[in-house]
């Protein structure tokens, strides 16, 4: 069976996903993608994962170079959308962190210096993994991504649901043996 690309493009629509520009050293000069294909891998190491596309320039500047995931805060959509190829009024402001290191953006909610670690196949997009090398968390509300639209979060629950499930690493659903 064939998949229409543009009917799956949009029922993967449907997993909201935060919004991340990543960032690095292109060419001389600061550079960056939007990419909402973002994930924590591993804590022993720390490693998080961004996918982007094959044909994009960031990927051309990505192999064995540092970079920082920027989480956006919801007031950065213009920062998203310039990053994404509409270019904003004037241009987003960068923090240069330590050497060795990839530049960041200001005001970004949080973000994660990290140093090449692996890459892989993905077929139309290439898999970072990167190192943690570093990170900071300033807070605020995030930026979010649904169904082609930017949205805003709802009320927080009481309680974390998972950590009475049975999936839970630290809470046993087995008695002890005896």
């Amino acid at each position: 069976m064939a998949l229409d690309t543009r009917e799956l493009r949009r029922c993967l629509g449907h997993f909201a996903t935060g919004v991340t520009v990543v960032t690095c050293d292109g060419a001389g000069s600061p550079h960056g993608a939007t990419v909402n294909a973002f994930s924590a891998i591993s804590l022993d190491p720390p490693l998080v994962m961004v996918s982007v596309d094959r044909g994009s320039r960031i990927c051309g500047f990505l192999d064995g170079t540092p970079f920082t995931v920027n989480v956006l805060t919801k007031p950065q959509s213009d920062v998203a959308l310039h990053f994404a190829g509409r270019p904003m009024d004037g241009e987003p402001e960068w923090v240069r962190p330590d050497p060795g290191l990839a530049p960041r953006l200001a005001g970004a909610l949080a973000t994660i210096s990290c140093t090449p670690w692996r890459h892989y196949d993905g077929g139309d997009h290439v898999i970072y993994l990167g190192r943690v090398a570093g990170y900071e968390v300033a807070g605020g509300d995030p930026l979010v991504f649904y169904l082609g639209g930017f949205r805003h979060l709802g009320p927080v629950y009481e309680t974390v649901p998972w950590l009475e499930s049975g999936d839970c690493p630290t809470v046993s659903c087995f008695p002890a043996s005896v």
